[in-house]
């Protein structure tokens, strides 16, 4: 009747949390709140360049901040 998903366990990651979609993107929230970052999806990727894609926006966000 309808279509089976597997489910991928969450991956934490810095305080995120990495969710495989079924199309092999990620769907990247924060953990809890107050959020640092917004959740966003990537494009199709591995799980490792999630991860450099989290620690980049991190630093982009902590450089924001310290030129505030």
């Amino acid at each position: 009747m309808g279509s089976e998903q597997e489910l991928q366990p969450a991956v934490r990651y810095r305080g995120f949390l990495l969710l495989a979609q079924n199309n092999h993107s990620w769907l990247v929230r924060p953990e809890r709140s107050p959020m640092t970052l917004l959740p966003f999806r990537t494009p199709t990727c591995s799980l490792e360049d999630v991860k450099a894609l989290v620690d980049w926006r991190l630093s982009q966000e902590s450089s924001l901040i310290g030129a505030a």
